[in-house]
């Protein structure tokens, strides 16, 4: 297992790998990367943008998803995986925005996860890039690289993962973390070639070294 000061000095490596890692949900306020977030489940970032291209021309406000029928909805998002859910969440969330919260994408943890379709993950994004508040999401990349590096265990569940990296990095950087861990996992330690030989880390990841020792490359 990495140690906090090895951890941190991933992270800052990610960081010199990745200096403009952001969100690629495009999005215009709170309120759209909610929507957008939510679409996201078991989906990629660039499929959601293409649907929410035109989506969010249709729609701006919480009333306009009530404004028409769920079939009509889930035509919109048709090309999206588990369209169906995803489309009665959304107009069941846009409901309680605006019988609950006045309209307006609440700022705590535990009100966001009351809206329809909107887990842990979904808020700490929220919470994240929407309001600045120091979050630390967990999706497939974050959980593959932490668990490849040993920064956590293989066995941990996606809450352990999350509370062991926020034990071992500082609060001021679980933010650009989140995406700096997304941003290495999508573009270089990829799910099925990670590309170990060129990685600054692997004389710190315990996945790399077995993968460097199997293959005979130098780790």
């Amino acid at each position: 297992m990495l140690t906090k000061q090895q951890t941190i000095d991933c992270i800052n490596e990610m960081a010199k790998m990745f200096p403009a890692a952001h969100c690629e949900l495009v999005h215009k306020n709170t309120f759209e990367l909610l929507i957008a977030v939510v679409l996201s489940a078991q989906c990629t970032d660039v499929l959601v943008n293409k649907v929410t291209a035109d989506l969010f021309e249709k729609y701006h406000e919480p009333e306009d998803y009530l404004a028409v029928p769920l079939a009509e909805l889930e035509a919109d998002i048709r090309s999206i995986g588990l369209y169906r859910n995803k489309a009665k969440n959304i107009q069941a969330l846009s409901k309680k925005l605006l019988t609950e919260f006045g309209g307006v994408v609440p700022k705590t943890h535990a009100e966001l996860e009351s809206l329809p379709g909107v887990g842990r993950k979904t808020a700490n994004v929220v919470l994240s890039v929407g309001f600045g508040v120091p979050a630390l999401a967990v999706d497939t990349h974050v959980e593959r690289v932490s668990k490849r590096l040993g920064i956590c265990r293989w066995k941990d569940s996606v809450v352990q993962v999350e509370e062991t990296l926020k034990k071992k990095l500082p609060e001021e950087m679980w933010s650009d973390a989140h995406h700096y861990l997304i941003f290495f996992g999508r573009y270089h330690c990829k799910a099925r070639k990670p590309e170990c030989p060129t990685c600054p880390l692997l004389h710190l990841c315990r996945e790399g070294k077995k993968q460097a020792k199997a293959r005979g490359f130098d780790g």
